[in-house]
């Protein structure tokens, strides 16, 4: 029987929970795009967080900026530590294409690493999510998978996972078409590592 690719990315997730925060807790990379999307928020804003994982850094930083932050992740054990790391803010432990969040409801939306175990069939829609739970001029920061590699599995962290890249221009395509104007997309090498993503920063228009 085929497996299910996202069943396959939630007990990916829990199986490699601890040795993920303890080797991707601390990023340059990610610590750098972070950063892009606090200077972006106006104070006290909320915040989402899609595939947060063990909530750090990113959840945690965004709590101690006085940000009110909800994390999204499909991983049972992820959520566990995340809301062991960061009480202050809300997990909740559900698929991202599923999950229900009211519209206009974010200032910031961030989908650091997770939007490349979506199937590239599926990130157009998951990016028109996106763009209806952000507020009018609320600002999304996200990484993706560079260049068009749609739907494998391969070993990572020495279990399967499933990832799932379109070409850039295509992704380019499904932000602008979830009415999000792109302000800055780059694609960067992950620290000290063969992996590109391209990181894009966007806001939605009025």
């Amino acid at each position: 029987m085929k497996t299910n690719p996202k069943d396959l990315v939630a007990r990916g997730y829990d199986a490699i929970a601890e040795i993920y925060l303890d080797r991707f807790s601390s990023s340059n990379v990610r610590e750098a795009w972070l950063s892009e999307l606090i200077v972006a928020l106006p104070p006290k804003s909320q915040v989402l967080d899609l595939g947060c994982g063990a909530g750090v850094p990113v959840a945690e930083r965004l709590c101690l900026s006085g940000h009110t932050v909800t994390g999204v992740d499909s991983s049972t054990r992820q959520i566990e530590i995340a809301r062991e790391r960061v009480p202050r803010a809300t997990f909740l432990q559900s698929d991202m294409m599923t999950v229900d969040l009211p519209f206009s409801s974010f200032d910031g939306i961030a989908a650091f690493y997770s939007i490349t175990h979506v199937a590239a069939t599926e990130q157009g829609l998951l990016l028109s999510r996106i763009g209806e739970w952000l507020k009018p001029a609320g600002v999304f920061v996200g990484s993706f998978g560079t260049g068009s590699a749609h739907d494998w599995v391969g070993k990572w962290l020495g279990t399967d996972m499933f990832f799932s890249h379109n070409s850039d221009a295509v992704t380019f395509d499904f932000v602008r078409q979830a009415g999000l104007q792109i302000i800055r997309a780059e694609v960067v090498q992950q620290d000290n590592e063969d992996a590109r993503f391209l990181w894009i920063v966007a806001r939605k228009m009025n």
